[in-house]
């Protein structure tokens, strides 16, 4: 702006003028200034906000909760097959902790659980009962826990089983024999049965006299699996800390039975056998033209009927030595 001479005293002033009228007006507020038209979104397209989670709010009155740290002492485990035992068992042990506490129904409450060989559990202070399985033992211990971490040692007072089941000089497959475990009485060696297991299978035991049977089984040709007149019995004696191994052996074949017209001849179909002892005690029924079935060692009849006639046949089992029976239709 230039100045004219003559005017200068008159222009200052009107300018001073119009500053104090600029500042003296009222400048809008941001609350009072009107928001910007929303840009239109295309057709079918989200808005901007979509899938924002929204803000989570209490309810009138209620105060945040505070996050409390969890707080807990450490409980070693270890388990031994006796008390003198200096070797800790290193694995099938299945640990529980139970709260001492006596419910309304009279349990009490399972707090912890492991099926680790040495497991480190963290409880609160407080009173607990542990019980440890391994097998068919089983151990319980009584344990307090008083702001600091403890460990306990748990002797089952217990043993170890294992039974090898044998056709022969050669080791059964665990599929071919079935071993029953037995807690004799008086008169009856056979009065409980506690387990069943398969041939080189080893399972726990409290320390104690056992009756063990061994039965060897036959699969037929349907897929059935039968068990055979080859079974083996046995008293063992399970001792504290000790693994006791014994060996079960059979002596058994496998028979095939034919029908024949004559030596070597083709086997003649729709044949029902039966097999008996020679006192004439029954082992088994059978119906095809050759089936098959494991017998024990010794001495057998076969009656074979076909079209209403009857044949029959005096036949020996060897042990493991497998071969055909033929019975002559004539």
């Amino acid at each position: 702006m230039r100045f004219d001479k003559g005017k200068g005293a008159a222009q200052v002033a009107a300018l001073l003028c119009l500053a104090l009228l600029t500042l003296a007006s009222p400048r809008p507020s941001a609350a009072q200034t009107p928001p910007a038209a929303p840009s239109a979104a295309p057709s079918g397209a989200p808005p901007a906000d979509a899938g924002a989670i929204p803000p989570l709010r209490l309810p009138a009155g209620q105060a945040p909760a505070k996050a409390e740290a969890v707080s807990g002492n450490i409980l070693h485990l270890t388990a031994y097959l006796s008390a003198t035992d200096a070797q800790p068992l290193r694995g099938g042990v299945h640990w529980r902790v139970f709260n001492e506490r006596v419910e309304l129904d009279g349990s009490h409450v399972l707090v912890a659980e492991s099926t680790d060989s040495t497991p480190a559990l963290t409880l609160p202070d407080g009173a607990f009962i542990v019980h440890a399985a391994f097998g068919l033992a089983g151990a319980t211990k009584r344990v307090t826990i008083e702001g600091k971490g403890v460990s306990e040692r748990v002797a089952l007072n217990a043993g170890a089983l294992r039974i090898m089941g044998l056709l022969g000089d050669a080791p059964l497959p665990a599929t071919k024999s079935q071993i029953s475990v037995y807690v004799p009485e008086r008169n009856n060696s056979e009065a409980k049965l506690v387990a069943n297991i398969k041939s080189g299978e080893t399972i726990g035991l409290p320390e104690g006299n056992y009756h063990v049977v061994s039965t060897l089984l036959d699969p037929q040709t349907t897929g059935a699996v039968n068990p055979t007149n080859s079974v083996i019995n046995a008293d063992l004696r399970v001792q504290a800390g000790k693994l006791t191994d014994a060996s079960l052996r059979h002596r058994a074949a496998t028979m095939t039975l034919k029908l024949v017209s004559g030596p070597s001849g083709e086997a003649l179909a729709n044949t029902s056998f039966t097999i008996l002892t020679p006192g004439g005690d029954v082992i088994r029924e059978m119906i095809g033209a050759f089936p098959s079935l494991v017998l024990a060692e010794g001495e057998y009849v076969a009656i074979a009927r076909h079209d209403n006639n009857v044949y029959q046949t005096n036949f020996k089992v060897e042990s493991t030595l497998d071969r055909d029976v033929e019975v002559l239709a004539k």
